[in-house]
C-alpha cells in the first residue's frame, strides 16, 4: 500500500491497471483486481478529464459549418477557443487558450478554478482588443454556447455559423462564429507577416 501510495502521489492520473503494470516492473507479484481493491481501501481514484464539460448551452441552435474546404492563409481569418484541464493535487485548474490558427498566436488565456462562462468571456474581450477574426471556432461546451459568450460576439456583429462533423478524438461538435463587419465602420486590419510578438 505504501509504494502504491508513493507512486500516486507522483502520477495520479494512474488507475489501477498502470499501476499493476508498475508494480510488477518493481518485481511485485499483483494483479489488477488487487491493486484496485487496495486502491478503494485507500480512497484512492485515478484523477482524468472529467465528462460533460461540451454540454451546450439550454437552448444552443445548431449552425451550419464554415471551415470544410477552407484554406488558412493569413492572421485573423480563423481564431479558435478551447479550454484544457490542469491536474492539480486537489481538482482542477481550467486553461481557456484564444488562438489564430494561421499564426499559431495566442492571443489571450485566462485561468480558474470553475467551469463557469466568465473566465471565457473575459479571455473573449481581451482577443478583441487586439484585432478581430472572419471566423470563430470553438467547440459547442457551454460556455462558449451560454448568453454571456454568444452576446460578446453578437456585439462584433457576429452571424452564428456552428456545429458540423465531429472532430479528433474529442468527438466534439465544433462551433463556429462568422463574424462580418462593415469595412467603413471596421476597417479589417492588415495582413502581418510571421507570428505576433
Amino acid at each position: 500500500m505504501k509504494m502504491i501510495d508513493r507512486q500516486y502521489l507522483a502520477t495520479p492520473f494512474y488507475g489501477a491497471r498502470r499501476l499493476a503494470a508498475w508494480l510488477k516492473n518493481q518485481g511485485y507479484r499483483v494483479n489488477r483486481k488487487r491493486v484496485r481493491r487496495l486502491m478503494q481501501i485507500m480512497g484512492l481514484k485515478a484523477i482524468y478529464r472529467c465528462p460533460g464539460t461540451s454540454t451546450p448551452a439550454p437552448g444552443h441552435r445548431n449552425h451550419p459549418y464554415l471551415l470544410s474546404g477552407v484554406e488558412i492563409t493569413r492572421p485573423d481569418q480563423v481564431w479558435a477557443a478551447d479550454i484544457t484541464y490542469i491536474p492539480m493535487a486537489r481538482g482542477f485548474l481550467y486553461l481557456v487558450a484564444i488562438i489564430d490558427w494561421c499564426s499559431r498566436y495566442v492571443l489571450s488565456c485566462r485561468l480558474s478554478n470553475t467551469l463557469d462562462a466568465g473566465f471565457c468571456v473575459e479571455a473573449l474581450e481581451e482577443a478583441l482588443r487586439k484585432g478581430r477574426p472572419e471566423i470563430f471556432n470553438t467547440d459547442q461546451g457551454a460556455q462558449f454556447t451560454g448568453e454571456a459568450f454568444t452576446r460578446m460576439l453578437e456585439q462584433w456583429e457576429a452571424t452564428t455559423a456552428g456545429t458540423g462533423p465531429t472532430t479528433g478524438a474529442t468527438g466534439k461538435r465544433p462551433t463556429t462564429w462568422y463574424l462580418r463587419w462593415e469595412e467603413a465602420l471596421h476597417p479589417a486590419p492588415a495582413p502581418r507577416s510571421g507570428p505576433r510578438r
